[in-house]
């Protein structure tokens, strides 16, 4: 059993207004992360901690604090850390409540000190919003307007304003006197709540874009409510932008940097700072993963910058480091640093880049321990294995890509509830695991051997090998060993969410900036 320090509420809150590094990870599953944390906590659940950690806090001499809620996943998460060659671990004083009863503030929901700087965006800039009737209207009457969407692509084909065009947070200012340029032309920036929309709007008047701009209050969710009806499985998106253009967007954008005092890096700097052993740096792209996988320099991860500033805790998880950030036109990572400045980061921006430095190519991959032992066995073994009674298939994937799709007969099941998961499992004479690729799968392969005592084999390239096979599936909740907890369902993606629910996330949203001041430590500031 490791031992590991504790560390108090107090400690932690005192190392926030010191700038210090802080990794608070909270190491549930996301359901329960979502329904109360620390401002500045990130989830990295248990269950998939190896395969996520090396990259979301690669210097293994961070100050790392572990939590819980009292179900034991915390002093689990430690061992593995230091087994993995962390070398300051700690536990949270208390866990979640220890937090509480200190009187820190606690959070609900996801990605929150981006949605509660959004809030504070809006308060102090009076960022400019038209209701979805207004919007509405305009389109109605064939108005000189053009409506830009400012989430993931994905998200806009799921559902978008209708005559919206795919336009993701860091492309904005560089894409929109492309799309809209005449100065008249009035620019609604829209995203499924709040905070893209806001954050968006606020971009382009920040950049000095002569156009009239707005956000689409509430996003689609208030577009929703107002019962209008939202267009789906759309596939506009920007079209490249002149040389004319992107050289403006470019001066506008370094001016709105210079002002949030973003700071200036050459790739000696980045060397320099990549080899200190004392700060914890990290090297984004914030281009499209097209771009990224075209070429990129070495190192880099690829975070498209509008999704980087909203969701920072995902890649960031270590409060207080040093964010680098690349793009090859000086348009996006000005204007995400200008964002990430003012969310409180130390972040420069990589200047005099040439296309040569953009050496390396293809998709970026996570740093990961080198995987553990585990037989294989081929899909169309498992198939034969199926025909009897003595095989049962445990599968670690995402509960939606489960449901979505499995092996027959599968069980779904979560590898940080694995004792639990077994007790509602068929016993059997040999267990097959899988995942979407097996390398989650993998993990799991010691840890069912040790709780069964059986033969445990892993399913060669996982259910995707068994999909490339051609063989049968099955879709549907129709083995669940271990409740969905996996992923918080978030009001404002999808299209069946209950409308009481969608005005219950506004609610909560308005509230932020009063959470802020109670918190006391988010060190944010408006430009």
């Amino acid at each position: 059993m490791t031992t590991v320090s504790a560390r108090s509420f107090a400690q932690i809150r005192q190392a926030l207004l010191d700038h210090e590094e802080v990794a608070l990870i909270d190491v549930r599953e996301e359901a329960p992360f979502a329904e109360a944390h620390p401002l500045f906590a990130a989830n990295i659940p248990l269950s998939k901690l190896e395969l996520e950690v090396y990259s979301r806090i690669p210097r293994r001499d961070t100050q790392v604090t572990l939590y819980d809620n009292g179900e034991g996943l915390a002093s689990r998460a430690a061992e593995r850390l230091v087994a993995l060659g962390y070398t300051h671990v700690s536990l949270l004083e208390g866990g979640l409540d220890g937090w509480r009863q200190a009187g820190g503030e606690l959070f609900i929901d996801v990605n929150v000190p981006s949605k509660a700087f959004g809030e504070l965006v809006e308060s102090q800039r009076h960022t400019p919003s038209l209701a979805a009737e207004e919007v509405q209207a305009l389109l109605d009457s064939q108005a000189d307007v053009v409506v830009l969407d400012a989430r993931r692509f994905d998200e806009y084909q799921t559902m978008s304003i209708p005559t919206g065009i795919s336009v993701p947070g860091a492309e904005l200012v560089l894409r929109a006197r492309e799309l809209a340029p005449d100065p008249a032309t009035r620019i609604i920036v829209n995203c499924a709540g709040r905070t893209r929309s806001i954050i968006g709007t606020q971009s382009l008047i920040n950049a000095g874009l002569p156009n009239p701009v707005s956000a689409l209050r509430n996003g689609t969710i208030g577009w929703t409510l107002a019962g209008q009806k939202l267009a789906h499985g759309q596939a506009r998106r920007f079209a490249p932008t002149s040389e004319k253009h992107r050289q403006r967007a470019a001066e506008d954008a370094r001016r709105v940097a210079d002002k949030a005092r973003v700071g200036r890096a050459t790739l000696n700097d980045l060397h320099s700072w990549q080899q200190d052993t004392t700060r914890t740096t990290y090297l984004f792209d914030v281009r499209t993963l097209e771009e990224f996988e075209a070429g990129h320099l070495p190192g880099a991860r690829s975070t498209p910058g509008g999704q980087l500033v909203q969701e920072t805790d995902h890649v960031a998880s270590v409060r207080g480091a040093r964010l680098v950030l690349v793009d090859d036109d000086g348009v996006r990572a000005n204007m995400s640093a200008s964002w990430l400045a003012q969310l409180g980061w130390q972040v420069h921006v990589l200047d005099d880049l040439q296309a040569a430095h953009f050496s390396e190519r293809g998709a970026w991959v996570a740093p990961v321990p080198p995987p553990p032992q585990a037989e294989l066995i081929s899909p169309h073994t498992l198939a034969d294995w199926l025909g009897h009674e003595d095989t049962v298939v445990l599968d670690f994937t995402a509960s939606a890509n489960y449901v979505k799709r499995h092996i027959p007969g599968a069980w779904w099941a979560l590898r940080a509830q694995l004792p639990q998961a077994l007790a509602k499992v068929p016993s059997a004479q040999r267990y097959v695991l899988t995942c979407g690729s097996s390398q989650l799968a993998r993990l799991a392969v010691a840890e069912v051997e040790a709780l069964t005592g059986k033969q445990v084999f892993l399913l060669q390239d996982g259910t995707a090998g068994w999909i490339a096979a051609q063989l049968p599936l099955e879709e549907g909740d129709t083995h669940l060993a271990s409740p969905r907890i996996d992923r918080y369902r978030r009001p404002y993606e999808g299209t069946d969410n209950p409308r009481e629910a969608m005005q219950a996330y506004l609610d909560w949203e308005f509230g932020l900036v009063a959470q802020l001041a109670r918190d006391g430590t988010h060190g944010f500031y408006v430009i």
